[in-house]
């Protein structure tokens, strides 16, 4: 009994510690902060790995059969099979249950990425650093945090990185549909319009086309402190969620779960889900959703 009161004692030390910070969770944003390049949150959260070292076996993870919450505390990163000079944690993956994969990419001074199997199609969004996109033209283009990439299944390309990046990564089965097929894309999330929401609040972008070629999209949903999901959603979707900027809480199923910037979520089809914005700073999510294909 007198070590389950130490460590709630930590606990509670360790998030009044952060409250009072200059970077708390209920803080105004410092001028330093906004300084900080966009995203750096990502990799620096305010209650990081280092603020929980003191805490042997406490992680804010949670895997459950329709869900999970996968904090930057219990990331376990090794090297990516093909690529080169570069490690990976993989955060969702069909072994939890979902049909498509999501990881991180940590690519340092002179690295270069490998292709993904055979049939297989990729998103690659860039969180911090620069990278260089070589395809089989040999054209090349460089992609800053903010910008992403859609690869098709069997698209030659490769990534090369002289400096160092972090990058956010989705690769699924292209499902086939009649005569339809997929683009090369590049682009960056400031360039996609704000789409309409009906009955919503947030702001909406969409990174790849509406269209019947696509098998999943990647949205990008803004809220303002305080706001929050009107509809509490249950659907047939699979969802891979990185929160990118601020803070807030997450319903899933009967959970409620406080995260931060830097926390990754997989929801499983038809678990209830809602999120609400808290904090002073405006939250920012990026969703990867199946989309125009029958479910059967």
């Amino acid at each position: 009994m007198r070590s389950l009161h130490l460590i709630v004692f930590i606990i509670i030390s360790l998030f009044v510690k952060a409250l009072k910070s200059d970077d708390g969770f209920c803080s105004a944003p410092s001028i330093d902060e906004k300084t900080k390049p966009i995203y750096w949150k990502v990799t620096n959260p305010t209650l990081s790995p280092s603020h929980l070292q003191d805490l042997p076996g406490y992680t804010r993870s949670v895997y459950k059969r329709d869900h999970a919450l996968i904090t930057p505390e219990s990331h376990v990163y090794s090297p990516l099979p093909e690529w080169t000079n570069t490690l990976g944690a993989y955060l969702i993956t069909p072994a939890m249950g979902s049909h498509f994969v999501m990881y991180f990419a940590k690519m340092k001074g002179m690295s270069s990425s490998g292709l993904p199997p055979k049939d297989i199609e990729r998103l690659v969004f860039v969180v911090e650093g620069a990278v260089t996109l070589t395809n089989t033209s040999s054209s090349s283009q460089k992609l800053t945090v903010d910008s992403y990439a859609y690869l098709p299944p069997n698209f030659y390309h490769s990534l090369d990185c002289v400096e160092s990046a972090t990058l956010v990564i989705f690769e699924r089965r292209y499902e086939h549909v009649g005569s339809h097929t997929t683009e090369l894309i590049v682009g960056s999330t400031d360039k996609q319009p704000l789409l309409e929401t009906p009955g919503e609040v947030f702001e909406l972008r969409k990174l790849l086309p509406i269209s019947l070629a696509y098998d999943f999209n990647i949205h990008i949903m803004d809220f303002q402190p305080g706001e929050f999901l009107n509809v509490k959603e249950v659907h047939y979707n699979q969802h891979g969620l990185l929160l990118l900027e601020g803070q807030g809480i997450y319903r899933l199923g009967d959970n409620w779960y406080p995260v931060q910037a830097g926390d990754v979520i997989w929801m499983a089809p038809f678990v209830p889900q809602w999120y609400a914005a808290l904090g002073k700073t405006k939250s920012r999510y990026l969703l990867y959703k199946d989309v125009n294909r029958n479910p059967l």
